[in-house]
């Protein structure tokens, strides 16, 4: 279980007393310029001012900012995807903050490491020194190791950080949920990944600048677009492009062939693309390809073409589109064109929404077409699509008219008194269970919008509705 620690300030325990741990900046060789170290690794931000996205947690003023800058970090969980900043937080914390910092791997620590850490940090507090504890992939830890945590958390003896790509409402215990600030971080933008990629590529303490690279910047949008936000696997990536275009050599021939070819110094689209080992997709995300391609996935399903519909699905995943955009069509999908005519398609339609945010890609995409098949071969209905739109335009065109007396509620005497509820039926006392009573304003008396196809389920809702129709026409003879 590796430990670290951040050397406190102020008064100090006796050496027995202390949290025994290997100094988190006092190796001989520092991390950030160890060039056998991964390149996402040596660009990590040593400090908030490094520190890209989450403007929305970190800009001056913010709640997190704020409390890195005064030193006074309470307990923390850091809920987001991976390669978004939740670890680097926590070592410009450690950097920062004046408490020992001991950092935990959920994957290799046990009961009895975090009870000898716990009782280490319960001494120190005797001797005036706080003790943040850092737990990375907390979701990782059983509800038993959590507990453990707890009582030191309630007394004051450590304040915990926790890092977590799982919804901390299911993976973490509700009591030490309840005594920590739950901070959401967002997937980086493509821009933001971009920004990260050229500094990456002229640092020269810590990154790429030694080997004078430059990069297309369709190279470094391509790298964007594929990595969904995670700084992480961007820098993978580049650094392998990085290793290719070193490699690369210009043509055997004359300058003008030699001119017509980037220098081997430059990071091409086709570098990036071997680093991905994957074909190069025509598309643009921000442009008329992606209107294309998704009206193509849309109306494949509407005409009933499941190869046509895995085909277009594919190729907009393969070509990095945001997969939860997908998931959103494709529940659009189920309630425009599919509707009532198989209730089961909204169902499964969300349930492949949430096992895509459970899993994500590669696996999740499995989801994503398990549904848009399932969509494209279900019968299809648009009637409750149309109607929701007529009834729009009949709303606004009696937003104004009153509800009708006997539907109104009358909980007090005046309220009995003006009519309200006067006349209601309860159908419940019916033998059909229906009753002939007006549900509209008198002035959409007899209006009718919702008509059901006679395809799969809403067929029986059609009878069904025809059955209704007969029961209440009884009850006007």
């Amino acid at each position: 279980m590796p430990r670290r620690l951040t050397p406190g300030k102020g008064r100090r325990p006796p050496q027995s007393a202390t949290l025994s741990s290997v100094n988190l900046f006092s190796n001989p060789q520092d991390p950030a310029t160890d060039r056998t170290r991964p390149l996402a690794d040596r660009m990590r931000p040593r400090d908030l001012d490094e520190f890209v996205g989450q403007e929305h947690i970190l800009a001056p003023g913010k709640a997190l900012r704020v409390q890195i800058e005064r030193d006074d970090i309470g307990s923390i969980l850091f809920w987001g995807p991976p390669g978004v900043g939740k670890t680097t937080l926590a070592k410009i914390i450690a950097r920062r903050t004046k408490a020992e910092f001991v950092e935990f791997s959920a994957v290799m620590a046990g009961i009895k490491e975090i009870k000898q850490v716990m009782t280490e940090a319960e001494r120190a507090r005797d001797y005036g020194t706080r003790t943040i504890v850092f737990i990375d992939e907390i979701h990782r830890f059983n509800r038993a190791q959590q507990d453990a945590f707890l009582p030191h958390v309630e007394r004051g003896n450590i304040r915990l950080i926790g890092a977590t790509t799982e919804n901390p409402s299911f993976e973490v215990n509700s009591a030490l949920l309840s005594r920590s600030r739950v901070y959401t971080l967002n997937p980086l933008t493509e821009e933001q990944i971009v920004a990260l990629l050229e500094r990456a590529l002229t640092d020269v303490e810590r990154g790429l600048g030694p080997l004078h690279l430059t990069a297309e910047p369709a190279a470094l949008a391509r790298i964007a677009a594929y990595s969904s936000g995670d700084a992480r696997s961007a820098y993978n990536v580049l650094e392998i492009a990085a290793t290719l275009a070193g490699e690369t050599k210009p043509p055997e021939a004359g300058a003008a062939s030699v001119a017509a070819y980037p220098t081997p110094q430059t990071i091409t689209v086709a570098q990036v693309e071997d680093a991905l080992q994957r074909r190069t997709l025509r598309y643009d995300k921000a442009g008329e390809e992606h209107y294309n391609l998704i009206s193509a996935l849309h109306k494949s399903v509407r005409n009933s073409d499941p190869d046509a519909t895995l085909y277009w699905l594919v190729r907009m995943l393969e070509s990095g589109e945001d997969p939860m955009y997908l998931a959103r069509r494709i529940v659009r999908m189920a309630i425009e064109d599919i509707s009532l005519a198989d209730p089961h398609a909204l169902e499964i339609a969300i349930a492949a929404r949430d096992a895509l945010d459970f899993m994500g890609l590669p696996e999740g995409g499995l989801a994503l077409a398990h549904a848009a098949v399932y969509l494209a071969i279900a019968p299809k209905s648009n009637a409750l699509y149309m109607a929701y739109g007529a009834v729009k335009q009949a709303v606004e065109e009696t937003a104004a008219d009153p509800v009708p007396l006997h539907l109104r509620n009358a909980p007090t005497k005046l309220m009995k008194e003006l009519g309200y509820g006067e006349g209601y039926q309860y159908a419940h006392n019916f033998e059909e269970k229906v009753t002939n009573m007006q549900c509209l304003p008198d002035n959409l008396k007899g209006r009718s919008w919702y008509h059901p196809t006679e395809e799969g389920v809403e067929k029986r809702i059609r009878e069904r509705l025809a059955q209704l129709k007969t029961a209440k026409d009884k009850m006007k003879e």
